[in-house]
């Protein structure tokens, strides 16, 4: 299971770098969502204790519970992932507004 955690994350990581690296403003975001996707899956992976018991598993079924400040950091990652999102994509929306276009090459005055 620990195989499958760790493909899935540097699958998540590997495809949020290459968006990020993209022209496209739109796309440059998706990689940044995917990016945080990979942050709360990494975190959902080290949540156990011992190595064998998951961090989304009841109390009832296993012997050793899992540790609840993982999925307090991964609730309060998502919420604050939201907020910066949205405010991502605000600042793309007045760009794209301003210089007619999403193309980050074309934008002349965001070099500094």
């Amino acid at each position: 299971m620990d195989l499958i955690y760790a493909l899935a994350v540097g699958l998540f990581f590997g495809l949020g770098v290459f968006q990020l690296l993209r022209r496209d403003l739109i796309k440059a975001a998706m990689g940044f969502g995917i990016i945080s996707t990979g942050i709360n899956l990494l975190l959902l992976a080290v949540g156990a204790y011992d190595g064998k018991t998951a961090a989304y598993t009841e109390l009832a079924q296993v012997s050793q519970p899992s540790d609840p400040l993982v999925q307090s950091l991964i609730l309060t990652a998502v919420v604050i992932g939201f907020g910066s999102f949205s405010m991502l994509l605000s600042m793309i929306n007045v760009i794209a507004r301003r210089y007619q276009t999403l193309d980050s090459d074309k934008i002349d005055h965001l070099k500094g």
